[in-house]
């Protein structure tokens, strides 16, 4: 499937896009993923409302695109609110105003046949919470995720890293293990659980967790998020949690509302078309030359950046003392708050093929 959107992405972007949505849905069967994961991918895929109604046995779901369950006092969508596909006793939607979206007909199309998929199963389970979500909640008193890791057939003497992905992922070779999608704060995750000395995953964008046993992997996971969203699918489409060592622990735990003065003062900075080049050469080197070489600008250029940059933060970002501390932080929350890399990727425009002769 990865070759073929390749070759199709070349010809038509939006038939690309088109694919990754049924590469994602694939995906999620052939994963056994629930009938809540699936309408979270929906939700997620074409950021509204998703749901589901199945006539017998009577039932009914709405998951939003952060993964969470609608509460039911919020009502069924209205007639005219939605797009929706009825086959079997199933109907499914996603709960869009306005114009309906370039993708929303392959979204419901693939979200119908795999909640029949699904439903067509006879799992009893099916909308229970799956055991990789349970070992991945550190809510869970431990016994009920220590027997969730047996289930799983994950060792409790053995240590692992969790892979987080979004659903759109690339995958140029995809491991064998524990896998499902996971509601997070920022939407559906799909996480993976590797052997801790697994070789690097050739996938992108993806964030890796650090190597933890069976009772800590929820930190993983966690850490695995924050490298996900430090991701550039451009410069870096894949992140290690340890390559931030503690720091990552820390953003994981750090409130998405923090009143952080530094962090906003770094938005008029990112705002020049030298922002984001810069902040990250002086956050990765100690003097002006090295970042301006980081960069590949002549220092005199990056001496009067710094200078535009000291006056707009009150501080200079080289200070040997606290200074480069706040810098640094303050960029990778920034970068946090910035991020889009659960963002569906929009087509891309290429150049026309050549015609055949």
């Amino acid at each position: 499937m990865q070759e073929l959107l390749g070759r199709i992405s070349a010809l038509d972007p939006q038939a690309s896009l088109g694919l990754r949505v049924i590469a994602c849905f694939d995906e999620l069967i052939i994963g056994n993923v629930n009938t809540r994961g699936l309408l979270s991918a929906a939700a997620s895929l074409s950021g509204c409302n998703a749901g589901y109604r199945h006539d017998l046995p009577p039932r009914s779901l709405r998951v939003s695109p952060r993964g969470e369950v609608v509460a039911s006092d919020d009502g069924p969508p209205t007639p005219g609110s939605c797009s929706a596909i009825t086959a079997e006793g199933l109907t499914v939607w996603i709960e869009r105003d306005g114009e309906p979206h370039s993708n929303d007909a392959i979204v419901l199309e693939r979200l119908a046949l795999a909640v029949r998929v699904r439903l067509g199963g006879g799992r009893r389970e099916i909308d229970g919470r799956r055991d990789l979500g349970l070992l991945l909640d550190p809510a869970v008193p431990i016994e009920s995720r220590r027997l969730a890791a047996a289930r799983l057939n994950l060792v409790p003497t053995a240590r692992y890293r969790v892979i987080a992905a979004p659903l759109f992922a690339v995958w140029d070779e995809h491991p064998s293990g524990a896998e499902d999608v996971v509601a997070t704060p920022y939407g559906s995750i799909h996480a993976l659980v590797v052997p801790h000395d697994h070789a690097p995953v050739p996938a992108r964008p993806i964030g890796t967790g650090p190597a933890t046993d069976v009772d800590h992997l929820h930190r993983s996971f966690r850490t695995a998020v924050v490298a996900l969203r430090l991701c550039d699918p451009e410069v870096a489409p894949s992140v290690l949690a340890d390559d931030y060592g503690g720091l990552v622990g820390l953003l994981a735990d750090l409130p998405l509302d923090s009143d952080l003065p530094d962090v906003d003062s770094l938005d008029a900075i990112m705002s020049h078309t030298w922002g984001s080049t810069t902040v990250d050469a002086l956050v990765r080197t100690s003097s002006v030359r090295q970042a301006a070489r980081t960069a590949g600008v002549h220092h005199s250029t990056l001496q009067t950046r710094l200078d535009t940059i000291i006056a707009e933060l009150g501080y200079d970002p080289l200070d040997n003392g606290i200074g480069r501390t706040r810098f640094g932080l303050a960029s990778l929350v920034w970068r946090l708050r910035n991020s889009r890399v659960l963002d569906l990727p929009a087509p891309t425009r290429t150049s026309s093929p050549t015609p055949l002769r």
